[in-house]
């Protein structure tokens, strides 16, 4: 497997899902090993002259006025790892996991945590030998950082809490198949780290603070779904150009002019995406000169719809593409030269206290990204209850899809399916980006930014689901389209590369009694390829470049 390498500048969301889902090797760059060094440094010129500094030598939160003897710092930055890893919920699974330890780990390398070097090559070893922490889900309030979950996350390297070892499933997370499951060895965290070849650390003054300091379980989080929503808006331009065509809609709501006057990047890209996939389409050739000019809003809304999600997705990248290359602890570590304000501090270090930590970044975004996600499997369950519902349907589509309409209720519960996801986004959909202030009112303001990637997540699931239902019922129903006229080279690509997934879709429907059949299955598959990109390859190749 190919290699990321870590330097605290470059790491992209990519990344991180190479390292998430696929299991690529972690390399740390050597610039960033000498600003690690360097930091370290700074806070020991700090800790010789005995400064009170906050997360060095004094309490945590509102016990910031407790100073605390120089023999007890080691036991300090301990405890604070023990404390804090009290979330609760289900734990995260194996891909999240990655996703925090990596960002974790390159945030660390920007040189302002003061950590020692040894603690980053632990984080790194845990990664590249599959040992991954066991990290409950809920407890982070988005400021002070991801806590609760970084702490579970940072016990193991002290040699307590829990990882599991060696796991490699198909894939896990959001989009897994039904039963998909971490296949690791469950071990207490020492255990763990001696499979891995490593002993347990002993943390310096700052480590553990440094540790669980930071936004990493969201922006993890927010990394993946970029990925994963950027692979799903493009999915659903296909879905909808099929539905285009095989309900006898027309491309010319795709026109460049109609854009052009309203040029918003996200719509020009779905518009062209239309366009491209449906290309040579011989269906709509046939009826490109008839009656209807112009179609429900669904189908002649797409690049608009569609378009404004790829926006709200574009928005969100900006942030984490920011976020995945900062510091976001507290405090932060700088060469005195570095800075003009009055910093706790000694000769060659200055310390300064902030708030990099705040989620509110990446949470007003994840919030937007989550009402932008819902709209997508709204038009979508819309367009796909005009391929079933025979008051919507044209006249050359059986009803739901049904080889013998009334016997067999074909596709009819697809789109009851899609409403119901949809109605799960809406139900998620009330900003989680709230506030409940806490240590004695010293953290009075918080984000909520992980509640706001973990309805992201969801939203995602269901949305993939969502997509891949129109998938289905537009191949199926392009059987029922005059065999002589062929569609478009892309939606072409895309039904193939579905039949092939989905088995039964390949077969012509049965006829007479028995005919129907659970379709849970082709859901599950179909919206496993709207959001994992392989039909995408597909349609890519076939339109001899990248749909937009």
């Amino acid at each position: 497997m190919s290699e990321v390498v870590l330097d605290g500048e470059h790491l992209t969301p990519k990344d991180v899902e190479r390292v998430a889902r696929e299991g690529a090797t972690v390399v740390v760059a050597d610039s960033a090993r000498e600003r690690v060094r360097a930091s370290r440094e700074r806070v020991e010129d700090v800790m010789a002259a005995d400064e009170a500094v906050y997360g060095v030598n004094t309490g945590f939160g509102d016990l910031v006025t407790e100073r605390i003897p120089r023999e007890d710092l080691t036991a300090l930055q301990h405890n604070l790892l023990r404390s804090h890893a009290s979330g609760a919920g289900e734990t995260l699974d194996r891909e999240a996991v990655r996703a925090l330890l990596v960002t974790r780990v390159n945030a660390l390398l920007a040189g302002h945590s003061g950590i020692r070097e040894v603690v980053v090559d632990h984080l790194v070893t845990m990664l590249n030998e599959r040992v991954h922490p066991v990290v409950r889900s809920r407890g982070s309030l988005g400021a002070s950082g991801d806590l609760a979950p970084l702490a579970h996350a940072a016990l193991v390297l002290i040699g307590e809490g829990a990882a599991t070892v060696d796991g490699d499933p198909e894939r896990t997370g959001p989009t897994a198949p039904a039963g998909a499951t971490d296949v690791g060895e469950r071990l207490p965290g020492d255990e763990a780290l001696a499979r891995a070849g490593l002993d347990p650390l002993e943390l310096a003054p700052k480590e553990g603070l440094a540790l669980i300091n930071g936004t990493q379980l969201t922006v993890g989080l927010a990394a993946l779904a970029v990925r994963d929503a950027e692979r799903l808006v493009r999915t659903a331009d296909v879905a909808g150009s099929l539905t285009t065509e095989v309900t006898m809609g027309t491309t010319a709501s795709s026109d460049p002019s109609i854009h052009d006057a309203r040029p918003h990047d996200g719509q020009r890209r779905s518009a062209r995406a239309v366009r491209t996939v449906t290309a040579d389409s011989e269906i709509v050739e046939s009826h490109r000169n008839c009656d209807r000019v112009q179609d429900a809003y669904s189908i002649r809304c797409l690049p608009q719809v569609h378009g404004a999600v790829r926006d709200a997705v574009a928005h969100l990248r900006e942030a984490v593409e920011t976020e995945l290359n900062s510091a976001t602890d507290n405090p932060l570590v700088f060469d005195a030269s570095e800075v003009d304000d009055r910093a706790s501090g000694t000769g060659r270090a200055a310390v300064l206290s902030g708030g990099n930590f705040h989620g509110a970044p990446l949470a007003h975004r994840l919030d937007y990204l989550l009402g932008a996600l819902t709209d997508l499997a709204t038009v979508c369950e819309r367009r796909t209850d005009r391929l079933l519902n025979p008051q919507l349907q044209e006249d050359h589509l059986p009803p739901y899809l049904a080889a013998d309409s009334g016997l067999e209720s074909g596709y009819m519960i697809a789109q009851y399916t899609a409403a119901a996801l949809v109605n799960e986004c809406r139900s998620l959909g009330r900003s989680a980006t709230d506030n409940t202030p806490v240590s004695g009112g010293q953290e009075d303001h918080v984000s909520m930014s992980a509640g706001a990637a973990l309805h992201v997540r969801r939203a995602l699931a269901a949305t993939a689901t969502v997509v891949g239902a129109e998938l289905v019922c537009g191949t199926v129903a392009l059987r029922s389209v005059d065999d002589d006229l062929s569609p478009g080279v892309g939606t072409a690509a895309a039904v193939s590369a579905l039949r092939e997934a989905v088995p039964e879709l390949a077969a012509e429907p049965p006829t007479g009694a028995g005919g129907d059949r659970p379709l849970d299955d082709d859901l599950e598959l179909a919206g496993l390829l709207a959001v994992e990109g392989a039909l995408l390859d597909r349609v890519d190749a076939a339109v001899d470049g990248d749909i937009p």
